[in-house]
């Protein structure tokens, strides 16, 4: 049986990349199904993309997981394959596939994709995407090759982890990151309910929101309905985490927000 194999990149559609690496999949192994889980990434935003795997995975049928979003393309940083109870991961040793990795219960091995025989020969080394990922997670998904073909074992503790940033709490409120943009303007943060369960807030609660030196107070709301059109508000994603949100609007630019920038949650007072 032929596996399916999860895609995702940074690659856009503006050119040819994504198309070649489905066409490299489709030569090697016809019988693949090829999913994409997306492809607009901020080019070289290994976190981001590692974020995105990290929510799709557990919707993802088992298999073998392609993801390139590889600043470091051409360099010393290896090539690697994962095998773990959902099937194989194949991508850079940047971070990218660690959180995701983590979330379907780790790796029971790692090995550096460094077999000749199973890439593609380049003059180049900058589209490894091509010549090295797509050939590996294609064999893997037919059974044309095991794990161990591709080449020498990685120990767990040479494989670079992600790390991310988990929020605070001092009793009175929770400090914390925003995580992600979606193309909506909703602003995902690294806060799960629970963590403003323990200061006492619930849905349906007022919540007051500092960032930087502005100070805001938006409704714990379960539907963006649940407030008037253009107001902000406070709810819990579909990944699960605290997000900010305005209805039929853009919190991204009513906040002036972006990745990366803290956030405190509080009671209102």
């Amino acid at each position: 049986m032929t596996l399916p194999i999860s895609f995702l990149s940074d690659f856009g559609y503006q050119d040819e990349f994504v198309g070649v690496v489905h066409g490299v999949i489709a030569r090697v192994a016809p019988e693949a199904r090829v999913i994409d889980i997306g492809h607009g990434f901020q080019p070289g935003n290994v976190m981001a993309a590692a974020m995105a795997l990290t929510r799709a995975i557990q919707y993802l049928p088992e298999g073998v997981c392609l993801a390139v979003v590889d600043p470091g393309v051409g360099t010393s940083r290896r090539a690697i394959a994962a095998q773990t109870p959902w099937g194989f991961f194949v991508g850079p040793d940047n971070g990218l596939l660690s959180p995701a990795v983590a979330m379907v219960g780790g790796a029971s091995k790692i090995v550096a994709i460094e077999n000749p025989e199973l890439r593609i020969p380049s003059e180049g080394s900058t589209f490894h995407g091509r010549d090295v990922f797509a050939p590996a997670a294609a064999v893997l998904a037919s059974g044309q090759a095991t794990i161990d073909d591709l080449g020498p074992v990685v120990p767990d503790e040479e494989v670079i982890p992600l790390l991310l940033p988990l929020p605070e709490s001092d009793g009175q409120s929770v400090t914390g990151q925003t995580w992600w943009v979606d193309r909506y303007g909703n602003v995902e943060t690294n806060i799960p309910p629970d963590a403003l369960r323990s200061i006492g807030l619930a849905p349906g609660d007022m919540v007051t929101l500092r960032i930087g030196a502005g100070i805001h107070n938006l409704k714990w709301v379960t539907a963006y309905g649940d407030v008037g059109e253009g107001e902000p508000l406070l709810h819990v994603d579909s990944a699960g985490m605290m997000a900010i949100a305005v209805r039929d609007g853009r919190a991204d630019d009513h906040f002036d927000l972006a990745e990366g920038v803290s956030v405190t949650m509080a009671a209102r007072r």
